[in-house]
């Protein structure tokens, strides 16, 4: 057994059933207990990522917050992601795309109540939060090994994930098909610019963030849109081929081998995941961060970034390749996505993909370098900080030389280790989430949501639970 099949075997092992049944029936689970939050409080939601007052705790604003999560979120796997699911599980895996993000809003709304409630600060005053610290101060000391567990998988995702080779990789293939960009000039280029960026910390990531996601994804909407309009005949056969390519085995034809509904629904589950994150527990990580007295109206800050993410950019990106009709050729990755966008721009197609594709592949480094910061501070303390920077850097470097298919196996394999014990924190506290919720509802019905901190526990067992607050220590 060479390496290849090796890292396919472990894949198929994380993600087999077991892990599709706990993402997907975790996010039905939180849906059904929230009456479907995701459906009716979503003009809220939306309405809450420029009106959300950011006057509580914390180290940023909730824009800020989650321009930093969508800059981790909106990255390659709306683009070679959605390309991979595609070329691999036929049109259907869009299908399970929607799925998993529907029900992965709930779940991100859980994750970031959760984050807030339960977040401390290291001994340099910063905020801390995520999983780790919801596992340890929510489900009691007992379970610090989960919460070790998932901060070592963070770890992982960042450096060996989504957080560099994966990103590192689509933005030199794809710098290398537009404009015949050197491999080494363009990791020299990035590892400079990540190295200018990370080393500043959360203020300087998130500033960067909130300039570029708002004109990242409103380049990348128009573009997409403006294809399908293009094509616009040939969107509504589109449609109807994910509906029931979603239930039905694809025929193999071209150069593509054909599909079951399982191989669909896995590639479109697990890209889902890729790309928006829900279930994974590393918006969370940033959304601790984000200055609220509510824990529940971060929630719903929250959720809309599976909202955004997924729904759109990614519905954009798979009708986009279904229209085209070269799903079912040699092609893969961004050279697919590429070859599509030129049918609709002979002559700028591959510069628009190339601007969107680098800029959402950089922020993605940005925020995962970030995430696994936050966890290698749990693991070791502030004094990590650094030596774990230079080390992403250098990975930053190291990841233009890699082969793609091993670079997505290995990033699906360490996400599902991370979403795991995060799974399993959310499932167990998910009446902490139903409780803030109806509080954070009962008192916006009463109209002094800024009048009360609903940060302030309520009762003796909340207040000594907050008072024991897991603070990192110095090492």
């Amino acid at each position: 057994m060479d390496f290849m099949e090796l890292l396919n075997s472990v894949d198929s092992f994380v993600w087999g059933p077991p892990l599709l049944i706990l993402l997907v029936g975790t996010g039905i689970w939180l849906t059904l207990r929230l009456g479907v939050l995701q459906l009716r409080n979503l003009p809220l939601a939306l309405g809450l990522i420029f009106k959300a007052k950011s006057n509580g705790a914390g180290d940023t604003s909730s824009f800020r917050a989650l321009c930093t999560a969508l800059a981790a979120t909106i990255g390659t796997g709306n683009i070679v992601g959605v390309a991979t699911a595609v070329k691999a599980g036929g049109p259907g895996a869009l299908f399970w795309m929607w799925v998993a993000a529907f029900f992965g809003m709930a779940t991100k709304y859980a994750e970031g109540l959760l984050a807030v409630k339960y977040r401390s600060y290291d001994e340099k005053g910063e905020v801390v939060g995520g999983p780790m610290f919801y596992i340890e101060n929510g489900m009691g000391r007992q379970w610090r090994p989960l919460a070790v567990f998932f901060s070592a998988a963070g770890v992982l995702v960042a450096y060996f994930g989504i957080g560099t080779f994966a990103q590192v990789n689509s933005i030199v293939d794809i710098t290398r098909l537009s404009i015949g960009l050197d491999p080494l000039y363009t990791a020299i280029i990035l590892t400079v610019l990540v190295a200018a960026v990370t080393l500043g910390g959360l203020k300087s990531i998130a500033a960067v963030a909130s300039k570029i996601v708002p004109a990242m994804a409103v380049i990348y909407f128009l573009s997409t849109v403006g294809f399908l309009l293009i094509f616009a005949d040939k969107v509504p056969a589109a449609i109807l081929l994910v509906l029931q390519d979603a239930f039905t085995p694809t025929a193999a034809m071209g150069g593509f081998a054909g599909a079951t509904v399982m191989v669909a629904m896995r590639s479109g589950i697990a890209r889902g995941v890729f790309s928006n994150e829900s279930g994974l527990g590393s918006a969370p990580i940033v959304a601790a961060a984000a200055k609220t007295k509510w824990p529940a109206e971060q929630g719903l800050v929250s959720m809309t970034g599976t909202f955004i993410d997924t729904i759109i950019i990614c519905t954009l990106t798979g009708l986009t390749l279904v229209v085209s009709g070269l799903w079912t050729g040699d092609l893969n990755g961004a050279a697919l996505t590429q070859a599509a966008f030129l049918q609709a721009y002979p002559a700028v197609g591959n510069y628009v993909l190339m601007v969107g594709l680098v800029l959402f592949a950089f922020t993605t480094i940005l925020g995962w370098n970030y995430y696994g910061e936050r966890c290698i501070v749990y693991l070791a303390g502030v004094k990590a900080i650094m030596p774990y920077r230079v080390i992403f850097i250098i990975l930053i470097a190291c990841g233009a030389f890699l082969k793609l298919e091993a670079i997505w196996v290995l990033a699906d394999i360490v996400n599902g280790l991370m979403a795991i014990p995060n799974l399993i924190a959310l499932l167990a506290l998910s009446g902490v989430v139903v409780k803030e919720t109806k509080r954070y509802f009962k008192h916006a019905a009463l109209g002094d949501l800024n009048e009360v901190d609903g940060l302030q526990p309520e009762t003796a067992e909340e207040y000594a639970r907050h008072s024991q607050a897991v603070v990192v220590q110095k090492a």
